[in-house]
């Protein structure tokens, strides 16, 4: 017995899920609420934050399909990321103020590069950035960051499933990763800059899968009606069979 058998809840006229195509310079609470205002107030919740510089997949659901949600944030997801290799940067990503590497060593190669994603491949530990959603005593870990306190998170386990290299031109490197729930990919980038002896930061990120999700699945904020009906969104019984195809895939 799958998810969509024992799991979908209710209907409702605004019962459902609907994937957008986040764009950048917004944040993922910024999406709910324009899509909570199109249904009317129902209630709307994301699987998965992205970061505002971040674009790409985000899997909202309205009404009783919120209770749900657990099971899209436990989806895999892909990302497509650029990584400067010039320095870090204080958010590990391009927000962030730079830190210099001192001194640069030269460019590695792409066969080098190659080894050493594929030792993030696997179960591995990872501490997550300092500016990130991590609470700490209560507190998010951003908030105490962005007051100049030093952050300290313990790292924690996750999965990266597969890491390809798509792009390598110095200082630019980019690669398509698909991973676990709770990867941070922003500290993948300082890693991996790590591991190479160069610096690593998160140039620009773009999800590209939530589970079974994918951009094609997506719709634009500018592409939705001003009113939301149960015509614009997903049955939560056929989203919830998704994910269990994927996982049996």
């Amino acid at each position: 017995m799958g998810r969509a058998d024992k799991k979908s809840g209710g209907d409702g006229p605004t019962c459902g899920i609907l994937a957008i195509d986040k764009p950048v310079g917004m944040t993922s609470m910024d999406v709910v609420a324009i899509v909570r205002g199109k249904a009317g107030g129902t209630k709307t919740g994301h699987a998965g934050t992205l970061d505002p510089r971040a674009s790409g997949v985000l899997v909202l659901a309205l009404g009783k399909a919120t209770r749900q949600l657990k099971w899209f944030m436990a989806a895999d997801k892909r990302y497509v990321t650029e990584i400067d290799l010039s320095c870090f940067t204080t958010t590990d990503d391009a927000e962030g103020d730079r830190i210099a590497v001192e001194p640069l060593p030269a460019p590695p190669t792409e066969s080098e590069i190659s080894q050493t994603i594929e030792t993030f491949v696997g179960s591995i530990m990872q501490r997550p950035p300092a500016h990130s959603a991590v609470k700490i005593g209560g507190r998010r870990a951003y908030e105490l960051a962005r007051r100049g306190i030093d952050v300290q998170i313990e790292p924690r386990g996750v999965v990266v499933h597969t890491i390809q290299l798509t792009r390598y031109r110095w200082p630019l490197l980019e690669l398509d990763i698909r991973c676990g729930k709770g990867t941070y990919i922003r500290s993948l980038a300082r890693d991996i800059g790590c591991a190479l002896g160069t610096g690593g930061y998160c140039h620009t990120l773009r999800r590209t899968a939530v589970g079974p999700f994918t951009l094609a699945s997506c719709r634009r904020l500018e592409e939705l009606p001003e009113t939301l009906t149960a015509e614009d969104l997903m049955e939560l019984a056929e989203a919830l069979a998704m994910l269990d195809q994927a996982d049996s895939g």
